[in-house]
């Protein structure tokens, strides 16, 4: 997770990485007001823990363990595979083996497909995101204009918007429009 930024209400109050803004809240006076934290990559919102001091909030965002002596894990992640006996022929015949042969198979088709997936995924975050102008005007109107690519549409619909609200939708849906070179 790169950044995150929290709401209270329309109002955006922190923006930036994990640790600066869970601070940021930690020393906010929030007036029993709601604080929601949205993921800047994904749309999704997340929750911070922000009991105890600044160095426990840091430990439990940095849930990753000490690195110990020897080779480091690389996340890998074992899972079943169904193929025809063809296909596991072809594979063992690779140099490297399945394994390496299907790695290098999904990272070639990641990149021939890159620009559909980030379009795709930045459609996703800001369709998420506009669950915090669900009650905004033109909502519905707005979600057709961001999948079917027109931006001039998505911008008008929005401009009523709470600024902060609008203008972080509007960054977060930007990579989901073609634009001219």
């Amino acid at each position: 997770m790169n950044s995150v930024s929290a709401f209270q209400g329309n109002r955006k109050i922190a923006s930036g990485t994990p640790a600066e803004v869970a601070l940021t809240l930690k020393r906010l006076d929030d007036n029993g007001e709601m604080v929601l934290v949205f993921d800047d990559a994904t749309g999704r919102q997340i929750e911070f823990d922000l009991r105890g001091t600044d160095a426990e909030i840091l430990a439990r965002l940095d849930n990753s363990e000490p690195r110990k002596p020897g080779r480091p894990k690389l996340g890998v992640t074992a899972r079943e595979v169904t193929l025809l006996p063809r296909h596991w022929d072809w594979l063992a015949a690779q140099p490297g083996g399945a394994s390496v042969t299907l790695r290098k198979l999904v990272d070639a088709a990641r990149a021939a497909n890159g620009g559909r997936e980030a379009k795709r995924q930045a459609q996703e975050a800001a369709d998420r995101f506009m669950a915090m102008a669900g009650n905004q005007p033109h909502y519905e109107e707005v979600t057709r204009a961001l999948y079917g690519g027109n931006y001039q549409r998505f911008a008008e619909l929005t401009e009523d918007w709470p600024r902060d609200i609008r203008d972080h939708v509007r960054a977060l849906a930007e990579p989901a429009f073609d634009w001219p070179d």
